[in-house]
């Protein structure tokens, strides 16, 4: 079992910055491939970022590369999404997801085992 808070969340002008942090509880965390996905009104929930267990590999959604940034601290049993260049159509909830297979990082929804409840980002035009 796992649970997972995001944090970090709020309104922010385009072109402006933002960290996103999920907390992790678990006691195999530095195992856990971590990843974010990201849903906007009236759309499917998408593949934001991942990260392996290790901090050595990262995936990234071609709409955020080159802008967003995910990275892990493990012994803070937390993970980050660093985003800047913030545009409009980056407005979402973002949620932090753990796999069914807790090992590798999952790039659907219907790969992921464990949600957090989300945090919001507002992106002002």
């Amino acid at each position: 079992q796992v649970q997972l808070v995001e944090s970090g969340g709020g309104l922010v002008q385009a072109g402006g910055s933002l960290r996103l942090s999920c907390a992790a509880s678990g006691r195999t965390f530095s195992n856990y491939a971590m990843n974010w996905f990201r849903q906007a009104p009236g759309k499917e929930r998408e593949f934001v970022a991942g990260v392996s267990w290790s901090g050595g590999s990262t995936y990234y959604a071609d709409s955020v590369k080159g802008r967003f940034t995910i990275s892990r601290a493990n012994a803070k049993n937390t993970v980050y999404l660093q985003m800047n260049s913030l545009k409009p159509e980056d407005t979402a909830v973002y949620s932090c997801a753990v796999g069914k297979d807790t090992r590798v990082v999952v790039t659907t929804t219907q790969r992921v085992g464990f949600w957090g409840q989300g945090t919001q980002v507002t992106v002002a035009s």
